[in-house]
């Protein structure tokens, strides 16, 4: 490298920390994942058994403060096909009121096949699925939002790599 190219290295800004929500919805439980400051790694947090809707935002609320989260990262379930079905609408029903509720900005994750990952991991751990829902639920929403991460990361990669050259 010549000395241009490593000065323009060192006067880099730190990357300002990133704190998203990863949700995977249901009608019975929300499953919800956090991610590390760096935005790097997502991992589960709880499991939320449905109650109400005003109950289920009240929850959700405690760990947007605790968190300082800045978006919601939705599971959108697409069909096969990759069409929005029944299932697909209620989950976006659902987060448009709890975005406005929380004032936050949502995005979307096409979460197909998450539930089924997050059964081979627990398989994987010698874990039975019928009796880890909860837990099923809360690797699914960390699936979710380490897909959004990744394509996330890369997307700035690119961006950055378009920059440079």
């Amino acid at each position: 490298m010549d000395s241009r190219r490593i000065s323009v290295i060192s006067q880099e800004q730190p990357k300002p920390f990133i704190s998203a929500l990863g949700l995977d919805f249901g009608s019975k439980r929300i499953g919800v994942a956090g991610c590390d400051r760096t935005g790097l790694i997502a991992t589960g947090i709880t499991t939320i058994e449905r109650t109400s809707f005003e109950q289920d935002v009240e929850q959700i609320r405690q760990i947007v403060d605790e968190r300082e989260v800045q978006v919601l990262v939705m599971g959108l379930p697409y069909s096969m096909d990759g069409s929005l079905g029944f299932q697909a609408h209620q989950v976006q029903k659902f987060t448009k009121r709890l975005a406005k509720a929380l004032n936050l900005p949502v995005e979307y994750m096409d979460e197909r096949l998450t539930s089924f990952q997050a059964e081979q991991l627990l398989i994987a751990e010698n874990r039975s699925p019928s009796r880890h829902k909860g837990l099923i639920d809360r690797k699914a929403a960390a699936l979710i939002l380490q897909q959004w991460l990744d394509v996330k990361r890369a997307n700035s990669r690119s961006s950055v790599a378009a920059i440079e050259y």
